[in-house]
C-alpha cells in the first residue's frame, strides 16, 4: 500500500512536470474552501460553487475572511483567483486547510508594508483583489510553487513560508 507521503510526493513530480492549467484539479461539481487568517485567527470552511453556481453568501464570507486585516477593508476577491487558489488546494486534497497570509490589501497597509522596509510593489494586486499569498500546512513552499506554476494561471512567487498567487499576466519569481 502507498502511503500518502510517497502519493503526494509522485503526484507533485508529474504536476511539476505537467505545465497544462487544471491538469491536477480535483474534479468536481463543487469548490470548496477551507481557510485560515494567521492574522485575525478566524476560520471558514465553506462551499462556494455547486456545478457552476455560485453562492453569493458564501462569496462574501470568503471576502470577509480574506479582507484587510489593517483596516478591516473588505473587497470582493475575484472569482478566478478564488477558483485558482481552490484548484491548487485541490491537487493536495479536497478539505486541506489554507492558511492565508494575505488577501485583499488596502492602499494605506500596502503603503505600510512599503515604508517599513516590506518587499511589496505600490500598485500591488493585492490591492484590486487579484492575489493572495498562502500557505498549505505540510505543503512545503518549493511544492506549492511547483504545482501553483503548474496552472499557467498568472503570477507565482516563491518565499520561504509561504508562495503568492495571482491572476495578472503569467510570471514567476
Amino acid at each position: 500500500m502507498m502511503s500518502r507521503r510517497t502519493f503526494l510526493k509522485a503526484i507533485i513530480t508529474i504536476a511539476a512536470s505537467y505545465p497544462f492549467q487544471k491538469a491536477f484539479a480535483y474534479h468536481t461539481n463543487e469548490r470548496v474552501l477551507n481557510l485560515y487568517n494567521i492574522h485575525t485567527g478566524e476560520e471558514l470552511y465553506t462551499r462556494y460553487a455547486y456545478s457552476g453556481i455560485y453562492d453569493h453568501d458564501a462569496l462574501d464570507q470568503i471576502n470577509y475572511v480574506l479582507r484587510c486585516h489593517y483596516t478591516n477593508d473588505v473587497m470582493p476577491l475575484d472569482i478566478s483567483l478564488l477558483n485558482l487558489l481552490c484548484d491548487i488546494k485541490d491537487v493536495f486534497g479536497k478539505d486541506e486547510k489554507i492558511d492565508i497570509i494575505s488577501g485583499y490589501r488596502s492602499y494605506a497597509y500596502n503603503e505600510y508594508l512599503r515604508f517599513t522596509g516590506h518587499k511589496v510593489v505600490k500598485d500591488s494586486l493585492h490591492m484590486r483583489g487579484l492575489a493572495v499569498d498562502f500557505s498549505i500546512p505540510g505543503i512545503n513552499s518549493d511544492d506549492l510553487f511547483r504545482i501553483s506554476k503548474s496552472f499557467g494561471a498568472g503570477g507565482v512567487g516563491k518565499y520561504p513560508e509561504f508562495v503568492h498567487i495571482d491572476v495578472g499576466h503569467i510570471r514567476y519569481w
